[in-house]
């Protein structure tokens, strides 16, 4: 043990996150595609508004369970073993879902993608967050997230190419290759040495959850719980509805692939901007401005009309978003110790995938009811603008603090 935990410790930061990073790029590759796809199985499969929304909201529901599971279950058993499970149950869940026949069983599958996904992401940020040294701590969680954006644009290269010459399922069975990655990357993975540093009881749910509440965290907790809510809601009701939005609007299918494609090249400098700053400014600041900016740029993408303020609002829009993710995913696991820090990561993102149900529910319904979309993504304005309130009121510095 004491062998590996000096191995972890020395172990390249860059290796780590690049390692790290790729696994989240095949999840940010599946999510950034089923906007695509939602689009897409429209036609095939006859769906109204409200179906197309479900989607979305059934994959959000996965990824709340598997956020709070996975989470629990990375302070009992080790970040490294819960990080090669979530990943195979994720990309198999992917490859599987290239043969769903109808809704009902494309739905089924969603869920099961959706809770790998969810346990994945918290537990491969508390992994890196506790591998690497302090000074490069919040960068090189913020740098993971980048792949995230690399995910995404390649999601969009394979939705452009793809999905309109050779169909959806093709690209699903793409995302399924994470399997195979999971198991090379399990070799060359090393547990956390905060994990393997705890000598005293693991907590279980309820345990973790009480522990959550108790004075010396509650502020911190209350804090992620609102933030995470407010970001997840308005992430995936804006996004996942991109390329719907764009045909909506009166573009065809294939050019708002191509202007979606577009939008998502913005979202790299976005994070690499976020991680140059928040080793500077520090964690609140930084998730806040860039919250402020994602909230102005919706309410611009929501009122534009023509090509020209679609396209600058919907780069701004990934710009300060994506990079406003990064810091939340460096901030969270900052807030506790060793022995709950997953638990709470992972269930400060678990109370966030329930924003992620609504979100795309409710653009669904407006969109059904003929609401306009300057509306819709006032909403989204406001729930940000929340978020940002609670970082400001009920935000700590951690900036430069040694993790236990």
């Amino acid at each position: 043990m004491a062998k590996e935990m000096t191995t972890t410790k020395t172990a390249s930061p860059v290796r780590l996150v690049t390692g790290v990073g790729v696994a989240w790029l095949f999840d940010a590759m599946d999510v950034g595609m089923l906007s695509f796809v939602i689009a897409a199985v429209k036609g095939e499969w006859g769906l109204d508004a409200v179906q197309m929304g479900w989607i979305g909201s059934v994959s959000s529901i996965g990824m709340a369970i598997g956020a709070v599971l996975f989470g629990i279950l990375a302070d009992r058993i080790g970040r490294k073993t819960v990080l090669i499970v979530t990943l195979l149950l994720f990309s198999l869940g992917s490859a599987a879902s290239a043969l769903a026949t109808g809704y009902a069983m494309f739905m089924v599958l969603r869920l099961i993608i959706g809770a790998g996904l969810g346990g994945e992401l918290p537990v491969a940020s508390t992994l890196v967050s506790e591998s690497v040294e302090t000074k490069h701590r919040g960068r090189s969680v913020v740098l993971l997230e980048s792949f995230w954006a690399a995910g995404w644009l390649l999601a969009a290269v394979v939705s452009y190419f793809v999905i309109p010459h050779w169909g959806w399922r093709v690209a699903m069975v793409l995302t399924g290759l994470c399997a195979l990655y999971a198991l090379y990357f399990r070799e060359g993975l090393n547990e956390s040495p905060a994990f393997l540093a705890q000598t005293h009881q693991k907590p279980g749910f309820f345990q973790a959850l009480t522990a959550l509440w108790q004075r010396k965290y509650a502020k911190a907790t209350l804090m992620l719980w609102v933030v995470w809510f407010m970001v997840v809601f308005s992430y995936y009701g804006m996004f996942l509805w991109l390329p719907s939005v764009m045909v909506l609007k009166g573009y065809s299918m294939i050019n708002s692939f191509g202007y979606v494609l577009v939008m998502t090249l913005a979202q790299l400098p976005g994070y690499f901007v976020a991680a140059w700053l928040i080793e500077k400014w520090g964690r609140k600041k930084v998730l806040a401005t860039f919250l402020v900016g994602t909230a102005l740029a919706a309410l611009g993408f929501g009122l534009a009309t023509g090509l020209p303020a679609l396209m600058a609002s919907g780069m701004l829009l990934s710009f300060f978003n994506l990079g406003a993710w990064g810091a939340l995913y460096a901030y969270s696991p900052e807030q506790y110790p060793s022995v709950i820090r997953s638990s709470g990561s992972g269930m400060a993102a678990g109370v966030g995938r329930i924003g992620g149900i609504v979100g795309p529910l409710l653009v669904g319904s407006l969109v059904a009811a003929n609401v306009g979309f300057g509306l819709i993504f006032g909403i989204f304005t406001v729930a940000i603008l929340i978020g940002v309130v609670a970082v400001l009121a009920l935000g700590t510095e951690t900036m430069g603090e040694k993790l236990d």
